[in-house]
């Protein structure tokens, strides 16, 4: 009997030895569980700190302009991403927001993407929605107007990288193909009328329709012929022919020229050489009469054209010039500057042509034609351009190129049309010199 309960005993301390272990093991285990799942939401709190951290700072630093005094901090820059779109650009944006981060108007953004919506229109399917077409015009938008990072966008917008890359090459293409048609053509017969009456009017230069000229766009290394891409101030740019009206409209653009190129041979290489030089929509019918002699239409270049009947040049500065070639000299430079302006402008706006460009070659030439159709819509909808936009585009560290042709490849007729234009600006300076008196 001794026997038995001595076991029986110790039985009953064997068993509540194991029971207290396994209690023991239990809230080991628990314990561990908890600091898992603890450590788990403290790191979750803070990648969800560091993304509002990034909105916060491209909310109030992403800014193009540097020394634009910093407005406080909004309450949508503490808002995740995943419904940053529909819950703070749609519903809370205020016109100043629309105009500073997509460059223009909640209406013309509105009506750019209702245009756009045969090319970039997309169906749900079974694995996940589309993306809609105003986030992703959104998402292409902000790329030009900003020029910021690939992922600093996938994180506002809670996109993949891949998916803004995507975004930005598609509406790029979609505007050129929709858009340019209807925004960025050769003037009609009608048309260019109307521009010659409005250079004559707002710069004092008639017959002339139109003035040229060329822009560089830095980019990155490209993987080939490296080489040609050099400018003659020494950074990798492609080259930009544009013209434009009294207006600073664009009506005819050649992008994507190797920076080395010559503006001239861009020039004998664009449509617009082969219109001037066959006579095309720059004749009149019947031709006009300036000075005594018939004349077509003309337009304005700077010293990287050749001199040309249909294409004039200021003269090259002297001691030697007369009155009239200074009085010719002053008027062209001030008509000029039209599309020195649009460039200016144009680079404001779209400061993915302002800073190095690290798309694909095979996008980069898109994205400059895009940028000049969305140029035009926006002057032709009238929305508003800041100007200090510009600061950024004065404070550029890449000066432009400047390019000079040969006095060689002068035309002798461009040197008759010229002089009747010197003798005519000669005649106005003394004919307003005697009203004066």
């Amino acid at each position: 009997m001794a026997n038995d309960e001595t076991l029986r005993s110790l039985m009953f301390t064997l068993s509540y030895v194991l029971m207290k272990r396994r209690r023991d093991v239990t809230s080991a285990d628990a314990q561990r569980r908890r600091e898992v799942q603890r450590r788990v939401a403290h790191r979750q709190y803070f990648h969800q700190r560091h993304k509002r951290m990034i909105m916060m700072m491209i909310a109030q630093t992403s800014r193009p302009i540097s020394d634009v005094p910093a407005r406080p901090t909004r309450v949508w820059s503490n808002i995740e991403s995943t419904d940053w779109w529909e819950r703070v650009v749609m519903r809370e944006f205020q016109p100043s927001d629309w105009l500073e981060k997509f460059r223009m108007t909640k209406e013309t953004f509105f009506l750019l993407c209702g245009k756009l919506k045969p090319r970039l229109n997309r169906q749900d399917t079974r694995l996940r929605p589309a993306l809609p077409l105003e986030k992703r015009v959104a998402v292409a938008l902000w790329r030009l107007a900003s020029n910021v990072e690939y992922r600093t966008i996938s994180t506002l917008f809670g996109v993949g990288r891949s998916t803004v890359c995507k975004c930005v090459r598609d509406v790029c293409h979609a505007i050129v193909l929709l858009l340019r048609p209807l925004y960025l053509r050769t003037p009609s017969e009608h048309e260019l009328e109307d521009a010659a009456r409005l250079f004559a009017t707002r710069w004092g230069f008639p017959h002339c329709v139109g003035a040229v000229g060329s822009l560089h766009v830095p980019i990155i290394a490209p993987s080939s012929n490296t080489d040609n891409y050099w400018n003659s101030r020494g950074w990798l740019s492609v080259v930009t022919q544009g013209a434009v009206n009294g207006l600073g409209q664009f009506w005819d653009v050649c992008a994507g020229f190797p920076g080395s190129t010559e503006h001239s041979a861009i020039l004998q290489n664009s449509t617009l050489w082969a219109r001037g030089c066959d006579g095309g929509f720059l004749l009149h019918e019947p031709p006009l009469d300036f000075m005594g002699r018939p004349l077509g239409y003309l337009m304005l270049g700077d010293a990287g054209y050749p001199l040309k009947s249909w294409l004039l040049k200021s003269h090259p500065e002297s001691s030697e010039l007369t009155a009239g070639q200074r009085a010719f000299n002053r008027k062209l430079e001030r008509a000029r500057s039209v599309v020195d302006q649009a460039f200016l402008r144009l680079r404001a706006r779209w400061q993915c042509l302002l800073k190095r460009n690290d798309c694909r070659m095979d996008v980069v030439p898109t994205m400059i034609l895009a940028c000049c159709v969305l140029h035009n819509v926006c002057e032709v909808h009238g929305d508003e351009f800041d100007e200090r936009w510009e600061e950024a585009v004065r404070h550029e560290e890449s000066p432009q190129p400047a390019d000079e042709v040969s006095p060689s490849a002068d035309d002798r007729d461009g040197e008759e049309v010229r002089a009747l234009f010197c003798e005519y600006f000669l005649q106005q300076e003394k004919q307003q010199r005697t009203l004066a008196c």
